[in-house]
């Protein structure tokens, strides 16, 4: 693959893909765009070694996926007080909160499963294009597309039985 192919490939499959990180990122848009700058780089340099060009995205989407499951294994979450009073504070506009909900349901997911409903409902990736993004098999991933409707559903009628429609 030439240097303007990887660019045209990256090109027109960049906003899908910055989306998907986003919302498996929970909504931390910072955090995915690193996770992309990290896939891009990493799918840059082993470029020569896709043997079929058709399948870019799903070749890119793992090589996102697996980055985005490095970066939990090796994330830090304990942060003292004297950091979280120093962090910079977030945007708390109208729009910073439109989908505040469906991304707490989803950080609450298992990453297996809000990977799965993320590339099957968000993405439009069939079943069997999910297993070549994942690596695990199409029963694993219809499992855990059943299991992950089943919790987001539970957990986003929870919320609207504690705060009612429309809150």
């Amino acid at each position: 693959m030439t240097r303007s192919q990887f660019a045209r490939y990256v090109e027109s499959s960049q906003l899908a893909f910055r989306r998907f990180l986003t919302a498996l990122c929970c909504g931390d848009s910072q955090l995915a765009d690193d996770i992309a700058q990290e896939a891009y780089l990493k799918a840059y340099m082993a470029c020569d070694k896709l043997e079929d060009d058709s399948k870019f995205n799903s070749w890119l989407y793992r090589i996102g996926y697996n980055s985005f499951i490095s970066n939990r294994r090796t994330a830090r979450f304990n942060v003292g007080y004297d950091e979280a009073y120093s962090l910079p504070s977030a945007d708390f506009s109208d729009e910073a909160f439109r989908y505040q909900e469906l991304h707490a349901a989803l950080e609450r997911l298992p990453n297996k499963e809000r990977t799965s409903v993320l590339l099957y409902y968000m993405e439009g990736y069939s079943v069997k294009e999910i297993t070549e993004v994942t690596g695990a098999s199409q029963e694993a991933v219809r499992t855990h597309l059943s299991r992950g409707r089943n919790h987001l559903r539970s957990l986003l009628s929870k919320n609207e039985n504690e705060y009612g429609q429309g809150y």
